[in-house]
């Protein structure tokens, strides 16, 4: 019953952090383009007024594939360290995250696959080859913190950022905290890297066949994604956070330099972008990998 109750409370608390993320960006990228912008609670109007639309769904893959979406992000943020605290202690933490993402994203890639629009399916095409990009420099930096700790504990390594900012990973591994923001800007589909959604050449891509609840659920999905992307980004290289809200503001100020970098920078077509992530980020990440182990 309490691991009921964790995974309820830890999932609204994920879903809830990251619409109030999505919100303020939205405000700060209307700034930063001389508007006004929508009030930073209206990515929870959104998704309330999306459930309350009628949804069309073409087949029961496409309804169960959208549910796998949410529940794979979901799992992987019972895994992130809210101010040190897990709702389901695991010795490897980290492994979990990396293994129950990529269901995340392919449950939705398989639901939108499923509605037979050649748009979305462009969209797909394109999402599944960008995780080409991102993942594999994500995954070096991974094996630089192996090599260094030899453990994928994630509090184990937020242990070892105590003691001041000089301790944390941004400072001694650069390469890896620059390669692992690099990838952390294509995860979330921030410019350059929206190749997926890019509005004025594929209608939004996966998005477009979309209604009602299924669009209310891509909302949720996106919002647990950048909780996850930002927790892992910010236990691994900015100490985690000795509170719960040094942990969110930590993730919040993550997410808002994303932000600007995304306003910054025009759409890379795919090939540009998985060459770009594979070179700098990618490269960034084996020198990173190099250095470890050369000063173990």
């Amino acid at each position: 019953m309490m691991y009921a109750l964790n995974f309820v409370l830890w999932a609204l608390a994920a879903m809830a952090i990251g619409l109030l993320f999505m919100g303020i960006s939205r405000k700060l990228t209307a700034r930063l383009q001389r508007r006004y912008g929508p009030p930073f609670w209206q990515s929870f109007i959104d998704v309330i007024k999306a459930f309350s639309r009628k949804s069309i769904s073409h087949n029961f893959i496409m309804d169960l594939c959208a549910l796998m979406g949410l529940a794979g992000l979901l799992a992987a943020a019972m895994y992130v360290p809210m101010g040190g605290i897990l709702p389901f202690p695991s010795d490897s933490p980290l492994i979990l995250i990396l293994y129950f993402m990529p269901i995340g994203y392919l449950g939705m890639a398989v639901s939108v696959s499923a509605s037979g629009n050649p748009l979305a399916s462009i969209g797909i095409g394109r999402a599944l080859t960008l995780m080409l990009g991102y993942e594999i420099p994500f995954a070096i930096v991974v094996m630089s913190f192996i090599s260094n700790y030899g453990t994928t504990n994630i509090l184990s390594i937020m242990q070892a950022q105590a003691g001041g900012i000089e301790n944390w990973h941004i400072i001694k591994m650069p390469f890896g905290f620059l390669a692992s923001l690099l990838a952390l800007e294509a995860m979330t589909g921030k410019k350059p890297f929206d190749v997926m959604i890019a509005p004025a050449e594929i209608a939004s891509g996966p998005m477009v066949e979309l209604s009602g609840k299924f669009l209310g659920l891509a909302f949720l999905q996106y919002s647990v994604a950048v909780f996850v992307e930002t927790g892992l980004l910010t236990a691994l290289f900015l100490g985690g956070g000795a509170t719960v809200w040094e942990f969110v503001l930590k993730q919040f100020i993550v997410y808002m330099v994303l932000t600007l970098f995304s306003e910054i920078y025009a759409r890379y077509r795919v090939e540009q972008a998985v060459r770009f992530l594979w070179i700098y980020a990618g490269g960034l990440a084996v020198i990173q990998l190099a250095l470890n182990m050369y000063m173990k």
